[in-house]
C-alpha cells in the first residue's frame, strides 16, 4: 500500500508536465493592446481544435469585434450577460471557411463561463464556426442548464483570457446603446505563442 501511494506521489510531476504540454496560448492584438487567451487541448477537444485551426490559418488575422453585451443594451432581457463578442462577423447567409462543430456543452466539458472565459458564438447547437466572446464577470446563463437559449445547452466554453483582461475590460466599456458596432473595431493578428 505504501509503495503505491510513493509511486503515485512519483508520477505527480509527470501528470503535471503532461497537462501543461496540452495547453496552448495565443496572442489577439487589438487597438487598445494585446490579451492572451489559453487553451487546453484535453478539455473541449472540438472547440479547442477549431479555434486554433482558425488561428494556425491566420483566418483570424483580419476578425473584429462586433459586439458588446453589456447591461445597458439590453433592458428587454430576462437573462442578461456581459460579453465581448469577436471573429470573423459573417452574415447569416455566409458560409465559414471552415464547417461549423459539434456542441461540446459546459456539462460535458465542466468548464463554466466566469470572468475571462472565451466561448463559442452559436445559433442553435452545432452552427458554432468563426464567432467567439469573452465573459465579463462570471455569467451561468451561459453554462448547460442556463436560460439565456431556450435551447438550454448553453454555449461551448473552451478557453480563457490569461493576460490583458485590462484590454478586454476597455474594449466592453465602449457599449453603446445597440449591441452591435456600426464600426467594428478591427483586431489581429491572432497567433500561437
Amino acid at each position: 500500500m505504501q509503495r503505491r501511494h510513493l509511486l503515485a506521489l512519483a508520477a505527480l510531476p509527470l501528470l503535471a508536465e503532461a497537462r501543461r504540454a496540452t495547453t496552448v496560448r495565443t496572442r489577439v492584438d487589438t487597438p487598445l493592446g494585446p490579451f492572451v487567451v489559453e487553451v487546453d487541448t484535453g478539455v473541449a477537444p472540438i472547440t479547442v481544435a477549431n479555434y486554433l485551426a482558425y488561428v494556425d490559418h491566420h483566418l483570424l488575422d483580419k476578425a473584429w469585434v462586433y459586439r458588446l453585451v453589456s447591461r445597458a443594451n439590453q433592458p428587454q432581457s430576462a437573462h442578461m450577460i456581459e460579453v465581448v463578442q469577436w471573429g470573423l462577423n459573417l452574415p447569416d447567409e455566409a458560409r465559414p471557411p471552415r464547417p461549423p462543430i459539434a456542441h461540446e456543452s459546459t456539462r460535458q466539458t465542466g468548464l463554466r463561463h466566469r470572468d475571462g472565459t472565451v466561448s463559442m458564438a452559436r445559433g442553435a447547437p452545432g452552427t458554432a464556426a468563426a464567432e467567439f466572446f469573452i465573459c465579463i464577470g462570471d455569467q451561468p446563463k451561459l453554462d448547460y442548464g442556463g436560460h439565456r437559449n431556450p435551447d438550454g445547452q448553453g454555449f461551448a466554453a473552451f478557453g480563457r483570457v490569461v493576460q490583458g483582461m485590462e484590454v478586454v475590460r476597455a474594449l466592453h466599456a465602449r457599449a453603446g446603446e445597440d449591441q452591435w458596432l456600426k464600426a467594428p473595431i478591427a483586431i489581429g493578428p491572432v497567433h500561437r505563442i
